[in-house]
């Protein structure tokens, strides 16, 4: 039997999760919190609006971990979700991307909802959605989008994730990193289509990835670009392959200030 990948153990702690958190508050009690929040920050039209202005959307990330590296952000400077994505707002994002798992990024929903308390951006829970239940947490939590990875997700599974999402008003990123995930995500509705850069298998990013997937992609579909982007001539020359959203986070959190790093990316500051 193949040892287990860390993506594989991702997904097995993820079940475990929902099994854990839906014994602490049912499905329920959980869309009663939903219904206490206001409707949904439209994270596709923040990212459609920017671009339509020739400028490059950035969905900035707040990402404190990772994996295969660690801890990210400087381990001598305190770690302020809400102000972090502030920098991020005053200096260009389009949208904000919220790490939330505990055990392997060292995120949390109180991050996420830290940050959505703070900015008015629309904010994208980043995690690994496997049930239904974990939409509706994103929402009652602030989210305004999810991200769907088609490589831990079957065909059925994802329709069913979008549904909820869609359900709750909200939108929703699906993410691919070959050929076979991306006609598979062709089968979804939502428009958004995250290219992801790093090879699942080795860990290295190839920026070739999202341009010869980006080609291949529906017409209809807003691609972004996902990892590897490290900076200005990267951004660059994705445009120049006509790709316009990039998620970045690790080119900023290696940094105190991140939203000065995302202002020095977009050429706002001196």
């Amino acid at each position: 039997m193949a040892e287990a990948t860390i993506l594989d153990r991702i997904v097995q702690r993820k079940w475990q999760e929902v099994a854990e958190a839906k014994s602490r508050i049912s499905e329920h009690q959980l869309l009663e919190k939903v219904a206490e929040q206001k409707p949904p920050r439209r994270f596709l039209a923040a990212l459609t609006q920017t671009i339509a202005l020739q400028q490059p959307a950035i969905i900035a990330e707040v990402k404190l971990a990772s994996p295969s590296k660690g801890r990210i952000y400087p381990a001598d400077h305190p770690f302020d979700p809400a102000w972090i994505a502030e920098g991020y707002a005053q200096n260009g994002a389009s949208c904000i991307s919220c790490l939330t798992d505990k055990d392997f990024f060292q995120g949390d929903s109180h991050y996420l909802t830290a940050i959505h308390q703070r900015i008015g951006l629309p904010v994208l829970r980043k995690d690994f959605m496997v049930d239904p239940y974990q939409v509706a947490e994103a929402r009652a939590m602030g989210a305004d989008a999810i991200l769907l990875i088609m490589a831990i997700l079957s065909d059925n599974q994802a329709a069913e994730l979008e549904d909820a999402a869609h359900q709750l008003a909200m939108d929703v990123l699906v993410e691919v990193h070959d050929e076979e995930e991306l006609e598979r995500a062709h089968e979804l509705r939502t428009s958004l289509l995250g290219i992801n850069n790093r090879n699942l298998k080795t860990f290295q990013t190839s920026l070739e990835t999202s341009v010869l997937l980006s080609r291949r992609a529906h017409a209809s579909r807003l691609v972004v670009a996902e990892s590897g982007i490290h900076s200005r001539e990267n951004m660059d020359y994705l445009q120049s392959h006509g790709i316009h959203a990039f998620l970045i986070g690790e080119m900023f959190m290696r940094h105190q200030e991140p939203g000065k790093m995302l202002g020095e990316l977009l050429g706002r500051t001196p």
